[in-house]
């Protein structure tokens, strides 16, 4: 069945990783998706607010292009080399301008959305009649090659819009044409936190989803856990209880035998010997029957017959009778209270404190303290034993049902598993609470507190 679990618990794991990363997967899509209609509805907004820059300054762009025709006839007259003319070109004296207008239009016209641009010049070939083009400059779209705007790097940065411009002139009879091409990349800052505001539906219904997944799978796997430890624990207990039963069993059958036996019968003395054996077997199975049924009551389904009792007094007697039936255990007293009146159920009360202390035996006290001291408005009853002591991560399991105390895998003790348990169910019964202290090998402290 443990291997059937863990297979069950390894496929359901696998399943949620695939689960998660198709998830993951779609997500991502959208995101891109997203990422795409939002460059796409920059561009078209971009491209609404000019389809030129003389839309902008008319008269920037006249000295720009005044200043274009002026570099292209020092070039044909060999006055200028092509890396004067590209150097002059960046370094036109308008950029600023230029910039602060372009920038200034788009707070206007797009004030949700704060923009970073650069205008990058790509191409200015030159082409005199019928001679072989002239590439003055050509460059890949680098941001050394910025003519205006505030980008520092176009690495975040995409295209909006090329622009392509013409320019036709005569030099010394000599027609030419010049063709200039520049492009505009924007930056929109924060455009993440726009994205992912565009996808907070999609994102929060997709966590959501992932969470109630991963929440039912714990669910899942918890209910199985404990499923197989109920499991486990039933047939711990059917199996302790087998044994508990097989002595008295055993005995009865031999004695039935015996008295079959004339002779047996004939004799007075041994005839009321194993009636008394036999007796004796009854009330250990009728006790045993009475235990299982007792402890399947819960606190609020205890019936308590309470009355008033002077709990030092109550305390000494149950310490007394203990000693009579171990005589070998050292049980000393300790009360730092007197004259206290409790209102308890005295069978309950004596039983649940005599199971305390028979456990104690039971995990190899030989001296045990009880005693007694108030805490504010509660009096406190402590039973400290010196056995061999409770580790603490089985503490938390001390007073469920069924459950014993393991050496290893195998129970050194035996027992039903019910006496804790039924002292828990007893003092909660009475309102009160049951505490436990203990390192392994080291003995343990039981705490129970009532309300005075």
């Amino acid at each position: 069945m443990k291997q059937r679990i863990n297979l069950l618990i390894a496929f359901s794991v696998i399943a949620l990783i695939i689960l998660s990363a198709v998830q993951c997967y779609l997500v991502k899509t959208t995101y891109d998706y997203k990422v795409a209609q939002f460059h796409t509805e920059i561009k078209n907004e971009i491209a609404q607010i000019s389809n030129n820059y003389s839309d902008i300054d008319a008269v920037i762009v006249a000295k720009k292009e005044a200043l274009y025709k002026q570099l292209t006839e020092n070039y044909v007259q060999g006055k200028k080399s092509k890396a004067a003319i590209t150097a002059r070109i960046l370094s036109n004296e308008s950029r600023d301008a230029l910039t602060l207008k372009i920038q200034r239009k788009f707070e206007r016209e797009m004030p949700n959305l704060r923009i970073d641009f650069a205008i990058v010049l790509n191409k200015f070939v030159l082409y005199q009649n019928n001679k072989k083009a002239d590439t003055i400059f050509s460059q890949k779209p680098f941001i050394q090659n910025k003519l205006y705007g505030n980008l520092a790097s176009l690495n975040h940065a995409f295209l909006v819009r090329n622009y392509v411009g013409t320019t036709n002139g005569t030099f010394e009879n000599q027609e030419y044409k010049l063709l200039t091409e520049d492009s505009m990349y924007i930056s929109v800052i924060d455009w993440e936190m726009i994205i992912l505001r565009r996808m907070a539906f999609v994102l929060t219904l997709s966590l959501l989803s992932v969470f109630t997944l991963i929440t039912l799978f714990i669910i899942a796997i918890k209910a199985l856990i404990k499923q197989k430890k109920v499991s486990d624990v039933k047939t711990d207990f059917i199996n302790n209880i087998t044994h508990e039963l097989k002595t008295p069993l055993a005995t009865l059958g031999i004695s039935t035998k015996i008295l079959e036996q004339k002779n047996i019968r004939d004799n007075d003395e041994t005839f009321n010997a194993i009636l008394n054996t036999i007796s004796r077997q009854n009330n250990r199975l009728q006790s045993l029957i009475d235990q299982v049924l007792a402890n399947s009551l819960a606190e609020n389904e205890i019936e308590l017959q309470k009355e008033k009792i002077n709990t030092e007094t109550f305390l000494l007697s149950i310490v007394e009778d203990f000693k009579i039936g171990y005589p070998k255990i050292t049980i000393e007293t300790d009360f730092q209270t007197q004259k206290t009146v409790l209102v308890l159920d005295k069978f309950h009360l004596t039983t649940a404190i005599l199971n305390v202390l028979e456990n104690a035996v039971k995990y190899g006290s030989s001296s045990i303290s009880v005693k007694t001291r108030k805490h504010q408005d509660q009096f406190a009853l402590s039973i400290e034993d010196d056995g061999i002591g409770i580790s603490k991560n089985k503490q938390a399991l001390l007073f469920e049902k069924f459950y014993r105390v393991e050496q290893g895998n195998i129970h050194n003790a035996k027992g039903l598993g019910l006496g804790l348990y039924y002292v828990n169910q007893i003092i909660k019964a009475h309102q009160g609470s049951i505490a436990v202290m203990s390192d392994l090998g080291k003995g343990a402290v039981f705490t129970i507190m009532f309300k005075v």
